[in-house]
């Protein structure tokens, strides 16, 4: 093939499949009539022109027939009724599939993914899109735009003058420590003068009436040296805190810029999932639409490729367990085509990927039958309530679990789920499973945006360091102990969340991991606790102490007789190693363990469909009139409600008045009056008050400072020299 064959094709397959998005789009919007038929006229003519460019006659002709059909729907000669979007939708995923077949390589084909091989004599599946990184003799590349190259270059170089400028504080360092042993020689030559002085002054001399008077320059002339070496060792101090906040900004950028040049679209790895899920339907005989939607939006690449199986198996799964036959669906009232979605979105600063369909939902009956078979639960006496919904759904990650009635090339060995499990816990995030209202299901993955840096919750348990990932911590509790209750001999503590009156259990973290026998740790009539959540469930663990909240580097590491609650480990300060446990494997344990309590309904907060979500309010409280303006120019563009407070006085009034519901305040530590420590003390011993989230933004950043906000109750701490405007809206958005 030509190059410029090559070239043309390669702007074809992206031109193709954006005007096949922007119509299968439309289409999904038809039925309230927000569709726009010139777009999509424009567009069917537009492929039609680009398919006649490369020479592909056949998707020129499909393409016709849809410039045609859409023209007749313009001009009033056709209805755009569900026949005919149903015959677009057909002729779409046929130009999908000649396209594809132009563009895959002769040899390529689909591997199995997660799931058991086709049986022998049926037809392997034609590929996905190529993702773009090519392995070659064990090494990979990524194609990288030439604007960011320049930029990681340009907050190279600025890293390299900040270091260089460093090098002239070493200097002045050298040459203060030369100024220094200087006026130590001169001291103790003064000391040794002055202490024969005194001798001499005892045996009466007559020369001691001169002597002082002799001394008296050189006294002067080292006070002055001693006060020039004292303004030197300032002006430095000053110069070398202001240095480091220069390095550590320019270190950020640097951070910053290689974690964009890792950064790749989406549609790289799951592009072509969309039209290998239609193939896989259509083998099935099976009619799926199949949407795709959020692809464009920017991943680690590790973390993309990690998630490529995973995935693609859930695609599957909603295929084989979530699309009826079409005479099943009509028969329930349904569309007679299936629906299935890809979607990927940014939450709370995670990437959260959603796999739905619109089926049969999960059986909840079969699961537990199945989880009775394999032992995983005792069989139920008769009139005995079954398990919550929670646990069930649970189970279905369990390796070897499988609800299918026979083993087929879609599903049936039960191994899918659990590998899809371990993968994404691999990646220090979450898989939760669960039904859709009216129908359906849907399988929601959470994970970071990158592979190896997390933010992590630091705290202790009996003399043992554990990081928490802070995408699970809903809050950072201090409770009475004489406030706690009692659940079946457990403790327990009653908290309003979203609204629902939760009883939450209240286990000791060491317990979870390995002291099975330790108390639960208080502190002066108190105790901490870190609130964590998974799915529906939640659970409060009591630790000994809040350290800090940090981005750090976590190593997949396994620990001995951890395995099942450690995803991994994180090195401190002193090289010791901290391990990084799984919240939603730590909540699972205590389920398993509790079983009774957990089907008793502790813990777990009301289940609801997710509804178009409100406004939600912050209070900005800070003295500094900029400050303010600019928190409130942030969050406003990003559809929060913001109102201002001057100091922690204010901000009281307007939290007791009742006059506005706040969801979250954001508090500055040092201002008049009443300071960000004050307020916050105000608001967490308030009992109206204690539930709202605090998140401390100031310029202490000392490790006192930080810990003592976290045990006050603070759910973040954020310092000003290191602000950042995607870590303050990414910690928002992981506190509400």
């Amino acid at each position: 093939m030509t190059d410029i064959r090559k070239q043309l094709l390669a702007a074809f397959e992206a031109e193709h499949r954006e005007h096949l998005d922007a119509i299968r789009s439309a289409l999904d919007h038809a039925g309230r009539g927000e569709i726009d038929l010139t777009d999509v006229f424009r567009r069917a003519h537009s492929l039609k022109g680009a398919a006649r460019a490369v020479d592909l006659p056949a998707v020129e002709e499909v393409a016709h027939q849809l410039e045609s059909l859409f023209s007749g729907v313009l001009e009033g000669q056709q209805s755009l009724d569900a026949p005919t979007i149903a015959t677009v939708r057909r002729d779409l995923d046929t130009i999908e599939d000649l396209v594809a077949d132009v563009l895959k390589p002769p040899a390529m084909q689909v591997q199995p993914v997660l799931a058991s091989a086709p049986a022998p004599g049926e037809p392997e599946l034609s590929g996905a899109k190529a993702d773009p990184v090519s392995e070659a003799g064990g090494s990979s590349y990524l194609r990288v735009s030439a604007e960011q190259m320049e930029e990681l270059s340009s907050s190279m170089h600025q890293l390299l003058t900040v270091l260089q400028t460093n090098e002239s504080l070493d200097d002045d360092l050298r040459q203060i420590e030369i100024d220094s042993r200087g006026l130590r020689r001169s001291w103790d030559h003064l000391h040794e003068q002055l202490n024969a002085l005194g001798a001499t002054a005892q045996q009466g001399s007559t020369s001691t009436q001169r002597g002082p008077a002799s001394f008296a320059p050189r006294l002067r002339d080292f006070d002055q040296s001693l006060k020039g070496l004292f303004r030197k060792v300032s002006a430095l101090t000053r110069e070398r805190r202001q240095s480091s906040w220069s390095i550590d900004q320019a270190a950020r950028q640097v951070r910053e810029n290689i974690d964009r040049v890792s950064l790749v679209s989406a549609e790289t790895v799951f592009g072509g999932f969309g039209q290998m899920v239609r193939e896989i339907a259509r083998k099935a005989g099976r009619d799926v639409h199949v949407r795709s939607l959020g692809l464009d939006i920017q991943v680690d690449r590790q973390v993309l490729q990690a998630l490529k199986d995973p995935v693609m198996h859930l695609l599957r799964n909603a295929v084989s367990h979530g699309a009826e036959p079409p005479d099943e669906r009509i028969a329930e009232g349904k569309p007679e085509q299936a629906e299935v979605t890809l979607e990927l979105a940014s939450r709370g600063g995670r990437l959260a990927i959603s796999i739905r369909d619109d089926g049969r939902g999960p059986d909840l009956a079969r699961i537990e039958q199945v989880a009775i078979e394999r032992g995983l639960l005792q069989p139920r006496a008769s009139g005995h309530p079954p398990p919550m919904m929670d646990q069930l759904l649970a189970l279905v990650f369990t390796p070897g679990f499988s609800t299918a009635g026979e083993v087929d090339r879609l599903s049936g060995r039960g191994i899918g789920l659990s590998v899809v499990a371990e993968a994404v816990r691999k990646l220090q995030g979450s898989v939760l499973l669960r039904p859709r209202y009216p129908q359906g299901t849907e399988v929601l993955l959470n994970v970071p945006f990158t592979a190896a840096r997390q933010p992590l919750l630091l705290l202790e348990a009996e003399d043992r360091m554990f990081g928490l990932p802070a995408h699970a911590v809903e809050r950072l509790l201090r409770l009475r102990a004489d406030s706690l209750e009692s659940v079946e001999g457990r403790p327990a503590i009653r908290i309003e969340i979203g609204g629902q009156d939760v009883v939450v259990p209240i286990v000791g973290l060491a317990a979870l991991t390995g002291s099975s026998n330790a108390p639960l740790p208080t502190e002066a009539g108190h105790v901490k606790a870190v609130l964590v959540r998974h799915g529906s469930r939640i659970c409060a663990l009591a630790v000994n102490a809040f350290h800090d909240v940090r981005t750090m580097l976590v190593s997949d590491v396994q620990a001995i007789g951890l395995n099942e609650l450690v995803s991994g480990t994180v090195l401190l300060e002193d090289e010791m190693p901290a391990l990084v446990l799984s919240p939603d494997r730590l909540i699972e344990h205590w389920v398993r363990n509790e079983g009774r309590l957990a089907a008793g309904g502790l813990g777990l907060t009301r289940w609801a469909p997710e509804e178009e979500r409100q406004a939600r309010t912050i209070l900005v409280v800070d003295d500094s009139i900029t400050t303010r303006t600019l928190e409130k120019s942030i969050l406003e563009a990003q559809g929060y409600e913001v109102l201002l407070s001057v100091d922690g006085i204010d901000a009281l009034h307007v939290l007791r008045s009742g006059e506005a519901m706040i969801d979250l305040v954001i508090a500055d530590v040092e201002m008049p009056r009443m300071d960000g420590f004050g307020l916050l003390q105000a608001i967490k011993n308030d009992p109206r008050l204690s539930a709202v989230p605090v998140i401390l933004m100031t310029s202490r950043a000392d490790p006192e400072d930080v810990r003592k906000g976290l045990d006050l109750g603070a759910s973040a701490y954020i310092t000003k020299q290191k602000f950042d405007q995607r870590e303050l809206l990414a910690t928002i958005g992981q506190v509400l």
